[in-house]
């Protein structure tokens, strides 16, 4: 449904997003996840046809970027990071007038103006000035908007930031329901906005794409072990010595303790299940077997594993450079001209 391949946006001399590929099939919800300045919102606006790329190009909708923009802009719809709001009309109003603008005429403006009424849960505040509302009513009549033309795509930017914990989960239920028929990008910086909403995550960092895949698979693929928690009440030194002894066990460390109930993070050889036999010799022991589950790595820490790692091969190709550079000077050579190309 969406084609990037090798896009890149400068601004001057800042490379606001460099290289990006990566593609999102028909119906699936695609986290695109990275801090504050790491090239979403650019990519967005790219994939919208609201700015051109520098290098590179993209499909939507079976639709080229430069050749097709009004094409694209009929099949998506775009919520903003800030909801596009005249906070001069009534929800009813802007609606009817976006509606409008997206094409739509008649009876069917008015199907799809009640349509989205009722799925973004909007109708008490139709007669309220869009200037009036909360934050929460105006991500939602934003979102509103997105979907007044019934579009194949969505493509949302941020669209959980500054609401309440019940406005989040409200909002994060409404899009999950609105997968299948819509096909959606989802752009943010909150790692629980991805694990709990979208199919697969490409998560990109200062401009650049450092993973692709969902969840499941980039934990398996980063963890290179399984993880076990094991919560059992029982002398600490005994508990720890049984554990390591179990075959199979690299590692074994306490991770909380409270009145004697202790919760240990084991590491084990990756595609051995040891389980059944360590819940058998803790519970001869007489030692109370409280749980014992697989456990793996979080999102956060898959993303602190990638941005990391990425920080660090920048660093070392710093050193690198500096190195060299270091190098011709003491041998008489010229340094290296400075080029414009940007972190």
């Amino acid at each position: 449904m969406i084609e990037v391949r090798g896009v890149t946006k400068r601004f001057g001399r800042i490379t606001a997003v460099d290289d990006v590929s990566f593609d999102v099939r028909k119906g699936e919800i695609l986290g695109f996840l990275g801090p504050n300045g790491a090239g979403k919102t650019t990519t967005m606006r790219i994939l919208t046809c609201f700015i051109p790329p520098t290098e590179g190009t993209a499909t939507v909708a079976g639709h080229d970027i430069f050749k097709e923009p009004l094409q694209i802009k009929r099949k998506i719809g775009y919520l903003p990071e800030t909801p596009p709001l005249y906070p001069e009309m009534t929800v009813v109003d802007y609606l009817n007038f976006v509606a409008r603008i997206k094409g739509l005429s008649g009876s069917r403006r008015r199907e799809q103006v009640e349509k989205v009424f009722e799925t973004c849960a909007i109708t008490d505040v139709r007669d309220q000035l869009a200037g009036k509302l909360s934050k929460g009513y105006r991500q939602r009549v934003g979102l509103a908007q997105a979907l007044v033309h019934d579009p194949e795509i969505l493509i949302l930017d941020e669209p959980t930031a500054g609401l309440d914990p019940k406005q989040i989960i409200e909002t994060r239920e409404l899009i999950k329901a609105l997968a299948g028929q819509h096909t959606i990008i989802l752009s943010t910086h909150i790692l629980p906005e991805v694990s709990m909403t979208c199919d697969r995550v490409v998560i990109i960092n200062k401009g650049r794409v450092v993973a692709e895949d969902t969840p499941e698979a980039l934990t398996s693929r980063l963890q290179g072990s399984q993880i076990l928690s094991l919560t059992v009440e029982g002398p600490e030194e005994s508990v720890r010595r049984l554990v390591s002894s179990q075959p199979g066990v690299v590692g074994v460390e306490v991770q909380s303790s409270e009145n004697g109930v202790r919760t240990y993070r084991i590491e084990t050889t990756e595609g051995q299940d040891i389980r059944r036999e360590l819940a058998a010799r803790i519970v001869e022991q007489g030692y109370g077997l409280l749980e014992l589950k697989r456990s793996g790595l979080s999102l956060e820490d898959i993303y602190l594993q990638l941005t990391t790692s990425e920080e660090r091969v920048a660093e070392d190709r710093e050193g690198e450079t500096g190195s060299s550079e270091a190098a011709k000077q003491d041998s008489g050579e010229p340094p290296s001209q400075q080029t414009d190309v940007e972190q």
